[in-house]
C-alpha cells in the first residue's frame, strides 16, 4: 500500500533536524534561545550568575543560533535581554523557514504542523531531544544550569530573599525600634487606653 503524501511532507521524512529545530517545534523563538542558552552554558562556553550571562570559555560552534547568542553577550549581560534579541533573531527566523520548507512550520504563522507536531513527539518519546527544548528551563534540575564550568560557585537561591528580610528587620520607617509607634511602649494599636 503506498502512503500518500501531503504537500510539503515529503521533503521532511528524511531531513534530521538539530535539537534547536526540535525546540522551535516546542515552542517557537524563544525556546531556541532559551536552550542555545542552557547549551552553551553545560559546555562551559556561558556563565550565568545573578540573572546575567558573560562568555566564559573557549567559542566552539559553528552553529548560527548559538553565535548569535555569543554575539549578544559580548560582556556580561542580562540573560532576559539575551533570550529577547535571540529569540527574534534573523538566525532563529532563518531556522523557521527551513521548518517551513520541510512542511513542519506553517509559513505564515510559524505554527508547527500536524507533521511537525507528530515529528516531535515521535524524537521526544524516543529521547532524542533534551528536556530543556520540549519544556524549556524549568525542566531542568534546581541549579543545573546555574553552575556553568566546574569549581564555580553560583550564587545561592535563597540569598536574595535572605538579604530582603535582613533589610526589613532593620529598616527603622517601618518603626522597629523607632519613636514611630503608636504609644510609648514602640507597640502599635490602640484599644486599652482608658477613658
Amino acid at each position: 500500500m503506498t502512503r500518500m503524501l501531503r504537500r510539503g511532507e515529503a521533503d521532511s521524512i528524511g531531513e534530521d533536524l538539530d535539537v534547536y529545530e526540535y525546540a522551535y517545534l516546542a515552542g517557537a523563538g524563544l525556546r531556541v534561545a532559551e536552550s542555545v542558552v542552557v547549551s552553551l552554558i553545560e559546555r562551559g562556553t556561558l556563565s550565568l550568575g545573578a540573572a546575567r550571562l558573560r562568555v566564559i570559555g573557549e567559542v566552539r560552534s559553528e552553529h548560527p543560533v548559538e553565535l548569535a547568542v555569543i554575539a549578544a553577550c559580548p560582556r556580561s549581560k542580562p540573560v532576559r535581554e539575551v533570550i529577547e534579541a535571540v529569540g527574534h533573531s534573523e538566525e532563529v527566523h532563518e531556522l523557521a523557514r527551513r521548518l517551513g520548507s520541510l512542511g513542519l512550520v506553517r509559513r505564515r504563522r510559524r505554527k508547527p504542523t500536524r507533521a511537525g507536531r507528530r515529528r516531535l513527539a515521535d524524537a521526544a518519546s524516543a529521547g532524542h531531544v533534551p528536556a530543556y527544548a520540549l519544556h524549556g528551563p524549568a525542566a531542568l534540575v534546581p541549579g543545573s544550569a546555574r553552575r556553568g564550568t566546574a569549581g564555580a560557585h553560583p550564587v545561592p537561591d535563597t540569598l536574595g530573599r535572605t538579604l530582603i528580610r535582613m533589610g526589613k528587620a532593620l529598616d527603622d520607617d517601618r518603626g522597629h525600634g523607632t519613636d514611630n509607634a503608636a504609644d510609648g511602649n514602640g507597640f502599635g494599636g490602640g484599644g486599652g487606653g482608658s477613658d
